[in-house]
């Protein structure tokens, strides 16, 4: 069942069932001390980002100034609840995704898009360096229009700079709006500040990417 790994992204009906309610059980943001379940705040936002390996994309985000909270979980594809297992199996249709909530008054949209855009090779498809599979996609998946828009403006504006660079590489960047977010299990949330030494196999393309960083009021 689980033996052969899929390049493609499946289709509803090829797809693993999943099950009805979470696999994460209520728990705490080692760092935050706020329950990862929690809805995001009025007045703040928040966004979700597929870049590789979810342990090292996680700690890219938490550790900047602004950040609210972030969860690792499945997102982008058709299993409801999937187990890290099943998503690895390339029959569920996710990426692993980081759910982060921010404060705007303190951090700008584009300050997130430009870590996320620097800290992997969006041009790598489905992979990530060694991590391959359609779980290791690049994705960004949004939860407003503004959002949606700086998105779209910042994949042109960082494949303007990649061939500036001589990459030869092409975007293949998700960006959709956000769906269905499905959390993973207690042992991958926070995992690197769990273990510090763990693997975290993320890698840029040493690329500048050209986008403001200014905070919204």
């Amino acid at each position: 069942m689980f033996t052969k790994k899929s390049a493609a992204i499946p289709t509803p009906e090829n797809a693993l069932p999943g099950r009805q309610t979470s696999i994460l059980d209520v728990t705490f943001h080692t760092l935050f001390n706020r329950e990862l379940h929690s809805p995001c705040p009025e007045g703040f936002e928040e966004a979700w980002f597929g870049l590789g390996c979810f342990w090292g994309a996680e700690r890219k985000f938490w550790q900047m100034s602004g950040i609210w909270l972030t969860a690792v979980g499945y997102a982008g594809g058709h299993t409801p609840n999937a187990t890290y297992r099943e998503v690895c199996s390339g029959r569920t249709g996710h990426t692993e995704a980081v759910r982060v909530i921010y404060d705007p008054a303190e951090i700008s949209f584009e300050a997130i898009l430009k870590v996320f855009w620097e800290s992997h090779d969006p041009t790598q498809g489905m992979r990530q360096g060694n991590d391959v599979g359609t779980q290791y996609r690049s994705a960004i998946y949004y939860t407003t229009e503004t959002q949606g828009t700086l998105a779209h403006q910042a994949k042109v504006d960082y494949q303007e700079a990649l061939q500036a660079a001589g990459h030869s590489g092409t975007i293949t960047t998700e960006i959709s709006p956000a769906k269905s977010f499905y959390y993973a299990e207690e042992e991958h949330q926070q995992y690197l500040d769990k273990n510090p030494g763990g693997y975290c196999g993320l890698g840029g393309t040493g690329v500048f990417c050209p986008i403001g960083t200014g905070v919204t009021s």
